[in-house]
């Protein structure tokens, strides 16, 4: 492949680089640039376009570093000033609600940022390794030439540290950077490759972007060298509004009638007596105000096994679905119950009734929080400093059997469980009958009111788009909200406020590519480009 930069323009940066190494200030602006990054998530409207010109400029800052230690330290920097400012709830949920001291919890936050910032590191030092960048010495003082190989490296090399960050240690995804265009230009690659790819397209518009720039102010004499890559990426952008605007599947059957509760329950009296007292008065008035083909509470509604349940409140609900037709799923936990009468393996559980059938359904969720739904092995001295019950649950099967409502399939989940996509589009692909309608209920009043709540509803909506499905979210405070299968919020309710949204949502048949393939088609392109970059890059850099 050609370079951008001619070899005077590349021999004047080395030297200006030799002379001039990066100070202190070139992190400090990394690591504010991330910061800024969290401006382009929920709740800033349409913040796609704001993060793709975040993007283009931590690529520039990127083609500064001189090789991989310095590009590693770059990409670290950028990722702690971006999760530790998009995930600053987490120390609400520790201090506020789980009672740890604020020192201890500003402590857990920070360290924590600094472990989801290794994997921006990762992907910036693997970029500067297979972007056609010598390793030797006497070459590591040298700034990056923007090239095709290092385009497509970073590409490459970011979707996979986001991958990484997704799954190692249980993963945690959130703050993934194809979330940010769900209203921006890149939304319709989610049905080809699922997020990861949105942001593989999003790393790679931007380096291109700037692989233009370079030519143009090192004035290439070769207009094609200068306009091709920037014309590249104005294709990408085209392409994908372009597929956010395709169907990928279908309508199944009429629509159900559907009726999703917001209790409000304040989390600091959600399992003190009382407060499960009020629970069971409040849900079960909500649950029989009137009759639906299916009514969705939020998760851990009731705080109590179904054993526990009074006698008068189990009755209530099922002779309100036997005589009104309507299917219920209640938010509660699960339990083993053992020969002798106890209860063992205690689950984060949704239960489903439905009229005139004895046998209850039954999901136990099966991607636990660490800390808390699970403890890590040598962990437990971290939990002990907090207030948070049942902190060490059972987890269910990766794939279980689907609650249907008439003739429409439900696939659950439970809380965070929907911002991994691929364990939603594995149950689709591995399902006999594919569910048509997504209901996820969760309890974000951990939360508080932050930015958490707008950004589960942002990755909700992604779902949507990965899998051409409708997703109806039932949540505690908020956001309780209905998306469509184009991810379009169609219905919300006002957060920390008492209600229930009654509306028709329409169930879908068929698959996308993403449901199909899942993240196989994204990490295998960016394993092969890396590959190639490294290989072919390396011998460019020699001659």
């Amino acid at each position: 492949m050609a370079e951008t930069i001619t070899s005077r323009a590349r021999g004047a940066a080395s030297t200006r680089a030799a002379a001039s190494p990066l100070s202190r200030w070139h992190y400090v602006v990394a690591l504010a640039l991330g910061a800024l990054n969290t401006l382009s998530f929920a709740p800033t409207p349409h913040g796609g376009w704001l993060e793709l010109a975040i993007f283009a400029v931590l690529y520039a800052w990127l083609l500064r570093t001189g090789g991989w230690k310095s590009a590693a330290l770059t990409g670290g920097a950028f990722g702690f000033g971006n999760l530790v400012t998009g995930v600053w709830w987490l120390y609400v949920s520790m201090h506020h609600y789980g009672e740890m001291a604020a020192p201890l919890a500003g402590a857990a936050l920070i360290l924590f940022s600094l472990y989801l910032a290794l994997y921006p590191a990762l992907s910036a030092g693997l970029w500067s390794l297979c972007a056609g960048h010598a390793s030797s010495a006497a070459r590591d003082d040298r700034p990056f030439s923007p090239s095709w190989y290092g385009a497509f490296a970073f590409a490459s090399a970011w979707a996979l540290g986001e991958w990484l960050r997704g799954t190692v240690f249980t993963g945690f995804p959130w703050l993934a950077s194809g979330y940010a265009q769900m209203d921006g230009p890149f939304s319709g690659f989610a049905a080809i490759g699922g997020v990861y790819a949105v942001g593989w397209v999003l790393a790679l518009t931007a380096a291109l972007v700037v692989q233009s720039a370079y030519a143009c102010l090192a004035r290439s004499r070769s207009r094609r060298v200068a306009l091709l890559p920037v014309c590249v990426a104005l294709l990408l952008v085209a392409a994908g509004m372009l597929l956010s605007r395709v169907s990928w599947t279908r309508p199944n059957d009429a629509p159900l009638r559907v009726r999703i509760l917001q209790g409000n329950v304040k989390q600091e009296m959600k399992f003190d007596e009382a407060g499960v007292r009020a629970a069971l008065d409040l849900y079960e008035r909500m649950i029989t105000a009137r009759a639906a083909d299916l009514i969705v509470t939020p998760e851990t509604a009731i705080p109590l096994l179904p054993q526990q349940f009074p006698e008068t409140f189990a009755r209530t609900l099922r002779t309100f679905a036997d005589t009104t037709g309507s299917s219920l799923l209640l938010g509660t936990f699960g339990a083993t119950v053992t020969p002798e009468g106890r209860f063992t393996d205690e689950t984060n559980s949704f239960f489903g009734v439905t009229p005139n059938a004895r046998q209850l359904y039954r999901y136990d969720k099966h991607h636990l929080v660490p800390f808390g739904e699970f403890v890590p092995l040598g962990f437990h001295w971290f939990v002990r400093l907090m207030n948070i019950p049942l902190g060490d649950l059972a987890r269910g099967a990766p794939v279980q059997k689907a609650f249907t409502v008439r003739n429409e399939t439900i696939d659950v989940d439970i809380c965070y469980e929907d911002i991994f996509g691929e364990e939603i589009a594995r149950r689709l692909r591995e399902a006999a009958t594919p569910a048509g309608i997504l209901v996820n209920a969760s309890n974000l009043a951990w939360f508080g009111n932050t930015i958490a709540l707008d950004q589960h509803l942002q990755m909700a909506r992604m779902r949507t788009l990965e899998t051409g499905r409708p997703l109806v979210a039932a949540t505690n405070t908020g956001m309780t909200a209905v998306i469509d299968a184009q991810g379009r919020v169609t219905a919300r309710l006002q957060p920390f406020t008492t209600g229930q949204i009654e509306t028709q949502v329409q169930g879908m048949t068929g698959r996308t590519p993403y449901i199909t393939v899942g993240n196989d088609l994204v990490l295998a392109a960016s394993l092969v480009l890396l590959a190639l970059g490294f290989v072919f890059g390396s011998r460019r850099a020699r001659r």
